[in-house]
């Protein structure tokens, strides 16, 4: 761990989200952070303001709490982009959303590497049914395998010159970027190319041994178990070269210079400590942050007053009607100053620790965003940082 420095005066630099949305070299943004921190309507936001100002949008989210399809007016995302009703086109850009569907992404891939028989195969076996609904990194892999799809479609038809990717919403929001491996250290390895190994040469010296292993295998899990299992790696085996390079050519496009990371925290401890977190991992990982985006800030007060002098003042008010009412407003002032100190000294203390970092903080929004006009209000907070 590193030492974390003490919060200094000078501020963090202030993130320019519009020059990010017009910068046209700019083809991904990808909002990370952990859970419960705004990361949806961030990405909603962000989306449809670069497409009332001239982007071809697409925002993919990974959501399932369709909270984004309600807030854009669309009554179901899928995994088609549907065109976004009510967005203000006099730009020149549009906004498409979508929402990832893990197991027809899987599908897709599938059909795509395999001739017709051999995917069939694939699509019907119990084991492969139950690794693309709910294998552990699945959802996180196929997320990172729509973006490559939406990615490479978008250069051969112009169809959009910006993705905007809501990651998935697990503790560790960056666990996309470890997926390939671990489905790839799966399906690599030892116990699987057991599975494989035909029964002459070398391999023959192991059958005594393996057949113990299997034999157990099979009063756990049961012999049907066992060989859909055996049936799927011998069908799959022959894409999984595919599976890996296209794995990593997207993980390429993420350290690209068109890709902008986007670290969305609210201001409170454990959310700041996370966003650090990701800030190192991704400078560790070579990919291109741009930035800090701290949700639902309580409001500056705009006031001299201070939470002690309140307090005080408070206290010295004698205990009449009107004057308890105004010793409860002072007090209520008192804990609202804190709260905003509170705040900033942690904004302070992640700006110390990660002094190049730009950062843009957005102020609570007094109800839930469920409607563009929501989202465009975040846009246009997200926009005034400077």
């Amino acid at each position: 761990m590193k030492p974390t420095p003490a919060p200094g005066d000078v501020p963090a630099p202030a993130l320019d989200v519009d020059a990010l949305l017009d910068d046209r070299t700019t083809e991904i943004i990808v909002c990370c952070g952990a859970g419960g921190v705004g990361k949806t309507t961030t990405s909603a936001a962000l989306a449809l303001r670069a497409a009332e100002r001239g982007r071809k949008v697409v925002v993919l989210t990974i959501d399932p709490a369709r909270r984004l399809a309600q807030a854009m007016g669309i009554e179901q995302l899928d995994n088609t982009p549907r065109p976004v009703p009510s967005v203000d086109a006099q730009a020149g850009g549009s906004l498409d959303a979508m929402m990832l569907d893990m197991k027809r992404t899987f599908d897709e891939v599938v059909e795509s590497q395999a001739s017709p028989e051999k995917a069939k195969q694939i699509l019907e076996n119990p084991f492969y049914i139950a690794l693309s609904s709910s294998f552990a990194g699945t959802q996180e892999y196929m997320a990172m395998e729509k973006l490559g799809q939406l990615h490479r479609q978008a250069l051969a038809d112009g169809s959009h010159d910006l993705i905007v990717v809501d990651t998935p919403p697990s503790r560790s929001a960056l666990d996309f970027l470890d997926a390939p491996e671990r489905l790839s250290s799966f399906l690599d390895g030892r116990f699987i190319r057991l599975l494989l190994a035909p029964a002459r040469g070398p391999a023959r010296l192991m059958t005594a041994g393996f057949s113990v292993v299997t034999n157990a295998l099979t009063k756990v899990l049961g012999a049907q178990v066992l060989r859909d299992m055996q049936t799927f790696i011998a069908a799959f085996d022959t894409l999984f070269g595919g599976f890996r390079q296209r794995a990593d050519t997207t993980f390429a496009l993420l350290q690209a210079d068109g890709t902008a990371f986007l670290v969305i925290a609210a201001p409170e401890p454990d959310a700041l400590r996370e966003a650090a977190y990701f800030v190192d991992r991704l400078t560790d990982d070579d990919m291109p942050l741009a930035g800090l985006v701290v949700n639902r800030a309580s409001p500056s007060a705009r006031t001299e007053l201070s939470a002690e002098a309140a307090i005080t003042a408070a206290d010295r008010l004698q205990s009449g009607d009107s004057s308890s009412l105004t010793a409860g407003l002072l007090r209520l002032h008192a804990d609202r100053v804190r709260i905003i100190e509170r705040e900033k000294h942690l904004r302070d203390r992640f700006a110390a620790a990660h002094p190049r970092v730009p950062t843009a903080v957005v102020p609570a929004m007094a109800s839930d965003v469920h409607d563009l006009d929501g989202l465009r209000a975040i846009g246009e907070s997200l926009a005034q940082q400077r």
